[in-house]
């Protein structure tokens, strides 16, 4: 049995590639089983942590400059590593901020990619079909690299493997239609090749897949024509060197279905002995459809199970960790899913339902990892509450629930569904959020005098839900101008797409102020506003220099005189909050959502220029009050970062940049900025001068003797 769980959006994706390729460039895993790398086509490595559908780290390369393979975590040394324009090697750690400053070595030979695998060092695979290991490469990046592919070769599909401290390197090649693997092992340093048995046109390889079990390696490549072949050699080879071709025996596992269209690309992925999982082919029952997301059993040939993904799926599939990354339309979604042990009651659906109930509480989605304190289940072993809740029959079964939904009393259907939610087993309650949650927002849809937003809170507060699970959730509560949904949708929900971010953002700042304030929000979040606006930084009281700020007023061209009390123009910086506290606690909301850069921009221009300036005045302003440390005053568990308010600064000025520019009213706004903005790069040059200084202090010893009394001298060059 198998089962393929509710996704999540973990990013954006650009521009295809060609018809099968999207722009993702690669996926690996990062410094744990949470953090995948994604290398787009163009110029950026990010690191997301999959668990929060946040990026926690992302590097650009310079205009000009191309990522030419994906990117990989060197476990040894804690470093990523990537390869840029073909031939330079650049390497940096986590805390470099820019990856054009980090270390880089141009090699003499083009780079197809590096391999990395767990507790090992990466390998650098060449073009050509050399392999050497990185750190061997970067001591000597200009050392002849062999030409070890025949002319016209090229190199179609690589991995590496590792199995009781044996490396392998694989790649397939294919040369006028003939498609060959190579298996480079070390110690000893070794090289076989193998003839893949093959029917010109018919039957090429589109996809790979490798694994060691046991003590061979178990090779499933897909084929044009819907075949799915397994091959096996051993992880270690009896070979000594090159010398000729050896034969690849093939076994046929499974025929999957074409339909009527002519299939150009696929993608399959072996999840285990018994499971594939499959893109680009057709859902034997949906007819042409191509865009499903399968899981095969190959033992018994049946379909186990099937997700249709919105969009165009590409043929791209990763699987990490009990996750599938499938790349589809505009984003990347990331798909749990379980594999159980195969039998053919099971393959069949007749295993006893005791057998499938003793196994349901692993059976959760990642999305739903409790990390704000609800208890995790795991089998065998049950929490008071569920075991509590287990004993206590619900009145209504979900379906007997759905249909009073449909035509009950408002009052009525918030009442049943509090008390569904208060009754049934946690494990049951997560399957059964989703179904209530799309049948309540379909029928608010449809009647306008229905809206349980009690209900809606109530379902919320499972954390169950997510917004691929009820994606109407969100838009209805915009039209309702129900902002305190919204608030705990923005507080729950990981994957909310950057449009709707922007609708909810402009919602917010086309309210009146007088008509937010009526509404009931969270009260920590208006809590802290209300001591934010209230709190005088360290500035206003003293006239000082805090955090390397000085108000714009006192920064000019000419003079070098520090900030003093005596200088200071109490109208040169307007430290009052342009939005009431219910705005700016919902605006606070915006600023800690999860985003990419470009599926955001051009949303942000639907803004209009009144709303643009009310919020870059926000922004100013909190960031004023927080670089004088005023929100460390402040207790409070959400909050924006010092970094969320500086991207959306920048991504806003990014976005309505000549708007801004040629507009009177923005005039000033403006120019405050660019008068904050030099005082800071003013700062950062004086720090830079005495970095030198600084750095020779730190790595200075004190003398260990120094009795009751010493004067010790260092001397800063």
């Amino acid at each position: 049995m198998a089962a393929l769980y509710e996704g999540y959006t973990l990013c954006g994706v650009g521009p295809a590639q060609n018809s099968s390729i999207s722009g993702i460039l690669g996926i690996e895993l990062g410094r744990d089983i949470d953090h995948v790398l994604v290398t787009d086509s163009s110029r950026s490595v990010t690191v997301y942590k999959v668990s929060d559908q946040k990026p926690t780290g992302s590097w650009t390369v310079k205009q000009g400059q191309i990522i030419t393979c994906a990117a990989v975590f060197n476990t040894q040394s804690q470093e990523y590593v990537v390869v840029t324009d073909n031939k330079v090697v650049r390497v940096w750690k986590e805390d470099d901020v820019y990856m054009e400053r980090a270390f880089k070595a141009t090699v003499s030979a083009a780079v197809l990619r590096v391999l990395s695998a767990a507790d090992s060092e990466p390998v650098v695979l060449f073009c050509c079909g050399a392999v050497r290991f990185l750190d061997s490469l970067l001591g000597s990046p200009q050392q002849p690299i062999e030409d070890v592919l025949a002319e016209e070769e090229m190199i179609r599909w690589s991995t590496v493997l590792k199995a009781d401290h044996q490396l392998v390197v694989l790649f397939s090649t294919e040369q006028r239609g003939e498609h060959w693997l190579y298996a480079h092992r070390f110690n000893p340093n070794t090289l076989v090749k193998h003839r893949l048995e093959t029917e010109p046109c018919l039957s090429a390889p589109i996809s790979f897949s490798a694994r060691c079990r046991g003590s061979n390696i178990h090779l499933l490549y897909l084929c044009l024509n819907g075949s799915l072949y397994e091959s096996v050699l051993p992880l270690r080879s009896s070979a000594t060197g090159a010398e000729g071709v050896q034969a690849l025996p093939r076994s046929l596992l499974l025929n999957l279905p074409l339909g009527e269209e002519e299939l150009i690309s696929g993608a399959a992925v072996m999840l285990d002995e018994a499971h594939v999982a499959v893109v680009g082919f057709p859902h034997p029952s949906a007819g042409h459809c191509k865009d499903y997301l399968c899981i095969w059993n190959t033992h018994f040939q049946t379909l186990q199970a099937s997700k249709e993904m919105a969009g165009r799926i590409y043929s791209q599939l990763w699987c990490y960790s009990g996750k599938l990354y499938v790349p589809h339309g505009k984003m990347l979604s990331v798909i749990p899913f379980e594999c159980q042990k195969s039998s053919l009651a099971a393959t069949m659906g007749k295993l006893k339902q005791s057998q499938s109930e003793s196994k349901s509480c692993s059976l959760l989605s990642s999305w739903t990892a409790q990390p704000h304190g609800n208890i995790t289940q795991t089998p065998g072993i049950k929490s008071r509450m569920s075991t509590r809740n287990t004993s206590i029959k619900s009145a209504l079964t979900v379906d007997q629930l759905i249909e009073h939904i449909k035509t009950g009393a408002g009052e009525d259907v918030q009442a049943e569904v509090g008390e569904f939610i208060r009754l049934t087993p946690q494990t049951d309650l997560q399957l059964a959020t989703g179904r209530m949650a799309l049948e309540l927002v379909s029928r608010s849809l449809t009647d306008a005098n229905f809206y349980p937003q009690c209900a809606f809170l109530q379902l919320l507060e499972t954390r169950y839900l997510c917004y691929s699970v009820c994606p109407e959730l969100l838009s209805l509560a915009m039209v309702k101008k129900d902002f305190h949904l919204c608030q705990i949708a923005f507080q729950i929900f990981p994957d909310i797409p950057e449009a709707v971010t922007c609708a909810c953002l402009k919602a917010i700042l086309s309210t009146p102020d007088s008509e937010i304030e009526t509404v009931n929000l969270d009260t920590e979040s208006v809590i802290f506003m209300k001591v934010l606006t209230q709190t005088q930084s360290g500035l206003e009281e003293e006239g000082g220099q805090q955090n390397g700020f000085c108000p714009p007023a006192l920064e000019s061209d000419v003079s070098d005189t520090p900030c003093s009390k005596l200088q200071r123009d109490p109208l040169a910086l307007d430290m009052s909050c342009p939005v009431g506290l219910h705005k700016g606690a919902l605006l606070n909301e915006v600023l800690q959502t999860a985003y990419s850069d470009k599926p955001l921009l051009p949303h942000l221009k639907d803004l209009t220029v009144p709303e643009v300036i009310v919020f870059l005045q926000y922004l100013l302003f909190i960031y004023l009050k927080y670089s004088h440390d005023a929100h460390k005053q402040i207790p409070a568990l959400r909050t924006p970062s010092f970094s969320q308010i500086i991207d959306w600064i920048c991504i806003l000025l990014d976005a309505h940049f000549t708007v801004l520019a040629v507009a009177p009213e923005a005039k000033r706004l403006v120019s405050d900025l660019h008068k904050f903005v030099r005082s800071q790069v003013k700062l950062y040059a004086e720090l830079g001068k005495i970095e030198g200084s600084l750095q020779v202090l730190k790595k200075s010893k004190q003398s260990e003797d120094f009795g009751m009394y010493s004067i010790e001298v260092i001397e800063l060059f």
